[in-house]
């Protein structure tokens, strides 16, 4: 299997509007992929069309399994998280481990019990009287102790305080990724994510509009803070964005190599949140 996701000429219409609109991809195993994008881009729809949740045009293997026909075995092999509020207040920890351990055969019962015990959760604790972090916790609790190859969350931290939503990733980061899985994250809030990433694909319109390594993002693009007497040198080779910073332009650039641009000021890495605006923006695709 070349790819644990691999989509030819996939495409997603409600009624006459346009979701997904002919994309290709590959993602390989092992590998955490950041799909980002603004409200409506299409991210849901894709990971949805990958699940089998949705009907859709075009090519789309995951897992081996084609979505549309082989959806039961697919799921086997598969966790999806699509928002951390959505269990049923009524819903005890124990209950919510015996519904798992019912309908997904690589659940480990054991490993979700050892994960609770360094929580304050009980087995008769209800999600109505949970924090939003507890809530976390249950989760975490539940999807890492599934073997699952390929794990999908949607949004997985919205509404979540900025603790929580660190202690998420970085237990998702130390306690269950290998080598041998592959995650797939969309969210609106890069800065937190990619720390964790291996690849970055944004989205925008139904397009796939960059679709990069994070070694790649460190090896071809830079931002420099360049003073005034040095704009026009820099704006002639073409920066890709730019913006005002205590009176500086900070320009970024794709494919030009830092021993250049360090005479034009002082360069560093953008964010991924920098380099997402940057590509939003429209200066390039």
């Amino acid at each position: 299997m070349s790819a644990v996701i691999s989509a030819r000429g996939l495409s997603k219409h409600y009624g006459k509007a346009v979701a997904v609109d002919n994309i290709s991809f590959e993602i390989p195993a092992g590998r955490i992929v950041g799909l980002i994008g603004p409200n409506g881009s299409g991210k849901t729809s894709t990971l949805k069309a990958a699940l089998g949740l949705i009907p859709f045009d075009g090519e789309l293997s995951v897992l081996g399994f084609d979505p549309r026909t082989q959806r039961d075995a697919l799921m086997q092999e598969v966790c999806f998280i699509a928002d951390v509020a959505i269990l049923p207040r009524w819903l005890k920890v124990g209950d919510a481990i015996d519904f798992v351990a019912g309908v997904h055969p690589r659940f480990d019962r054991k490993k979700a019990e050892r994960y609770l015990a360094n929580t304050k959760l009980s087995p008769g604790m209800m999600v109505k009287s949970m924090s939003k972090g507890m809530v976390v916790q249950l989760h975490l609790a539940l999807v890492m102790a599934i073997d699952a190859k390929l794990l999908v969350l949607d949004e997985p931290t919205l509404g979540l305080d900025i603790i929580y939503r660190k202690q998420f990733y970085q237990n998702l980061l130390e306690d269950y990724f290998d080598e041998k899985k592959t995650i797939v994250i969309t969210t609106h809030q890069v800065e937190e994510v990619e720390h964790i990433l291996t690849d970055l694909m944004f989205i925008r319109d139904g397009k796939i509009v960059l679709s990069v390594s994070m070694d790649e993002v460190g090896e071809r693009y830079t931002e420099v803070m360049v003073p005034a007497d040095k704009v026009n040198a820099a704006n002639a080779l073409q920066p890709i964005d730019q913006r005002s910073v205590f009176g500086k332009s900070v320009m970024l650039f794709d494919g030009v190599p830092r021993a250049q641009l360090e005479a034009l000021g002082e360069t560093r890495n953008p964010s991924v949140a920098d380099l997402f605006v940057a590509t939003m923006k429209g200066s390039y695709a």
